[in-house]
């Protein structure tokens, strides 16, 4: 029987105060901090967020996206992942992909009280915290994997993953190698399940992330009653993508097309 939805409501609203009370990273909180209380001049009359960013979207979803980390003027301002970063930012360049392939109600995220809905979609991090140049350590990727985790597992019906970026990616393979479902980046093969019957059903060799690239799992392997989703690369958003033309919108639309056909 699948949870009932007022159940999984219930559920991420407990991850999501676990999230937002994490101090953690040490490092993260302090800079995240300062930038609350300095803040950009445009944003000077705004009250910063200032804390760990919990996910976001429709809690039934079957795609879900995994992103980096919150833009330190954008989510680390407005409190929700992918918003406030400025026109033509990550956040807008994003949702009028989703909106084209019909997951987000308008093609914008300027604000938290903007309106924005996703359907059949939810967004989580790979970091919850703004880290400095956004580059979070390699340590502060492994604790916050926890969260990570925790809302993947609240949400019952995810069967694509799209990957923003290859830290997500690899973030998101960290969490399989942490389900027993993947080997470690130190093994050229994935030697990939506890149960060695089963590693014949999977890739031969760690994936590599690259745009477009499609990671497909035997649905019925199971790790803790857990279908393994299928995994889209894309490139990230961020402005340095959009801006040199190595991201295009066409190329971000077409991800989701791709993510709603195996849907």
């Amino acid at each position: 029987m699948k949870p009932a939805s007022t159940d999984i409501h219930g559920q991420l609203a407990a991850i999501r105060d676990t999230i937002v009370g994490c101090e953690r990273c040490p490092r993260l909180r302090t800079y995240c901090q300062q930038i609350a209380r300095d803040k950009r001049r445009a944003y000077r009359d705004d009250s910063y967020w200032g804390r760990p960013v919990p996910g976001f979207g429709d809690p039934l979803a079957r795609l879900l996206l995994v992103g980096l980390a919150p833009a330190a003027h954008g989510a680390n301002r407005t409190g929700r992942v992918f918003t406030g970063d400025g026109t033509g930012g990550s956040g807008d360049f994003l949702m009028a992909a989703l909106n084209r392939t019909g997951f987000a109600s308008i093609p914008t995220s300027s604000r938290i009280d903007d309106g924005l809905a996703l359907y059949d979609a939810y967004i989580v991090m790979a970091v919850r915290c703004a880290p400095p140049e956004n580059a979070p350590e390699p340590d502060e990727i492994t604790r916050c994997l926890d969260h990570l985790d925790a809302e993947v597992s609240a949400l019952p019906n995810v069967r694509v993953v799209v990957a923003l970026g290859k830290i997500a990616f690899d973030a998101w393979l960290q969490l399989l190698k942490r389900r027993g479902v993947i080997a470690g980046s130190d093994s050229a093969r994935t030697g990939l399940r506890r149960n060695p019957a089963h590693r014949r059903n999977l890739p031969h060799r760690r994936p590599q992330f690259g745009h477009g690239v499609v990671v497909t799992f035997d649905r019925q392997l199971r790790t803790e009653n857990w279908k393994l989703p299928t995994l889209i690369g894309c490139y990230h958003p961020s402005r340095q993508n959009t801006n040199t033309g190595k991201l295009t919108a066409a190329m971000m639309v077409s991800v989701f097309r791709k993510a709603r056909t195996l849907l």
